[in-house]
Parts: structure tokens; sequence; C-alpha cells
């Protein structure tokens, strides 16, 4: 059985996701692999749009998702969470640099981290010298990050990667496989953690 998650740094909804997924870890005794994908990339093959441009107009929806998200913290004793104030973020950068943390031996780490400096410490993360810098405050290779997202290996992997989870049915982050079963939205978590029980 294969659990995945796959993810933008750019969704807030993904990043409390992150937050929760050790708890099911380990109650399910089963790793959850990181699946690295551009959002911006999902939106434009499937047609959709952020849930800020989806809900423009709409009387009382945003107000209700709001005290989901107010719920869900308090649920999982999450403290470490702002909105960031520069949404939305352009992740470009981030994804390239995730799908190179895999490849080079710290990709928990970056992971960590980069969520951190999107919505545990809000920065605008698209802008080269803030990248850079928050990289080196976490103690990662800027460097070779840096040169890393401009390789073309890097660049086509993270295209595939969002080409295969568009192809299995994704169309928006978060979204989690259990095999080819797939559930979306940090709300699923349950369905997810139960469906993945049920086939132990």
């Amino acid at each position: 059985m294969k659990l995945e998650f796959h993810f933008d740094f750019g969704s807030p909804n993904a990043y409390l996701s992150h937050l929760v997924i050790p708890e099911i870890e380990q109650r399910l005794g089963r790793s959850i692999d990181y699946v690295p994908v551009l959002l911006g990339g999902v939106f434009k093959a499937t047609n959709n749009v952020a849930p800020g441009v989806s809900m423009q107009g709409i009387l009382n929806k945003p107000a209700y998702m709001q005290l989901e998200t107010k719920r869900f913290l308090k649920t999982h004793n999450i403290t470490k969470y702002q909105q960031n104030p520069h949404f939305p973020v352009n992740t470009l950068m981030l994804m390239r640099g995730a799908v190179f943390a895999e490849t080079s031996g710290f990709f928990e780490d970056y992971v960590n981290e980069i969520f951190h400096h999107m919505w545990g410490e809000p920065k605008k993360m698209d802008e080269l010298d803030v990248f850079e810098a928050a990289l080196i405050a976490s103690n990662l290779p800027s460097a070779s990050i840096l040169e890393g997202i401009q390789d073309p290996h890097v660049k086509s992997k993270l295209i595939d990667n969002t080409t295969t989870s568009v192809a299995r049915g994704n169309f928006g982050s978060p979204t989690f496989f259990v095999d080819n079963e797939m559930f979306f939205g940090k709300d699923k978590l349950r369905d997810f953690e139960q469906y993945a029980a049920a086939q132990i």
C-alpha cells in the first residue's frame, strides 16, 4: 500500500495537513510519501482557481472557511500558523527546491523549513533574496539549492510530478492518495486515514 501527499507550499491547508501527518503516520505505522507538485500547473491543467478567487462575492462562505480553519487549529493544537500577508506567493522556486532536495538528502528538513517560512513566520518567498535568506537562516545549503533549481532535470521532474498527479485525478492541494484512491482537502484527512487503516 502506497500513501502519498501531493503538496504545494503555497497552500495553507497543505501546511496544516503537514503538521498533522506525523500523528497519522504514527497511528497507521506507515510513512506517507510527499510528492511536490506545482499548484499553478495543476490549476492550469484542470481549469481550476484558488479558493480565494472562487469565493469572491459569495456571502457567508469565506467566513465559514475561516471558522473551519480555527476549529482545525484548535482540534490539532496548532499554534504556529499565520496567514501569509503576501498571499498568493509564486511557489515555482520553492517547489523546484523541493524536487532538488529529494535527490540531495535533506528533503524532510527543506519541507519543514519552507513550510515554516511560508506559514509559521510568513515571508514573501517568491523574492529570490528572501528565499535565499530563509534558506541560510534554516541552515540549508542555499548555494546548492539556488543552483539546483536551475537544473533542467529538476524542472522536468516537477512538471512530470504535476502532470502525473493531474492524470490521477488531482485538481488542487492538499491531495492524498491511498494507492489510487484519492482524497482532497485537509477536511478529508480522517477519511484518508480510515481508508488506509482498513487496507492494512
